[in-house]
């Protein structure tokens, strides 16, 4: 028996979980405020129709007319916009000024003299003189925070 297969709409699946336009959210308030107008006329009716009653009823059985009353719908609760939160503002860096030096360094990375950067020959001179004493000496520049005046 060869059945007809079926063919899925799938736009009509993605209608069911897409948020609502802004036409249906507009559609949804004027929904919601027409239900609070019924919601209220018929608070109105019940609470003229209760005073009535109690006039009427000397015994005192006003337990009966909670279940007469017409249950009241509970209002949709509507989510309000968060307002967005406002841009902090970044405090601006300070630029602190730098200079470079020449510095001579051994295998563990620990400072054995330093140059300004105008006396790269004198720093070369002095690494040729320690490196035959010591191997692994090496020189780099390097950059320092000026000192303020």
């Amino acid at each position: 028996m060869a059945g007809r297969r079926r063919t899925i709409n799938r736009k009509e699946q993605r209608a069911d979980f897409e948020e609502p336009t802004e036409k249906a959210e507009e559609e949804e308030t004027e929904e919601e405020d027409e239900e609070e107008d019924e919601e209220e006329e018929e608070e109105g009716e019940a609470e003229a129709s209760e005073e009535a009653e109690g006039e009427d009823d000397d015994e005192g059985g006003g337990d009966d007319d909670d279940e007469d009353a017409p249950k009241k719908k509970k209002k949709k609760k509507v989510k309000e916009k968060k307002a967005p939160a406002p841009k902090r503002a970044r405090a601006a860096k300070k630029a602190v000024r730098q200079k470079a030096i020449w510095v001579i360094f051994d295998n563990s990375s620990k400072q054995v003299e330093t140059f300004p950067f105008n006396e790269k020959d004198a720093a070369e001179k002095l690494l040729a003189q320690k490196s035959e004493e010591k191997k692994g000496l090496y020189l780099q520049m390097v950059k320092v925070p000026m000192e303020e005046k």
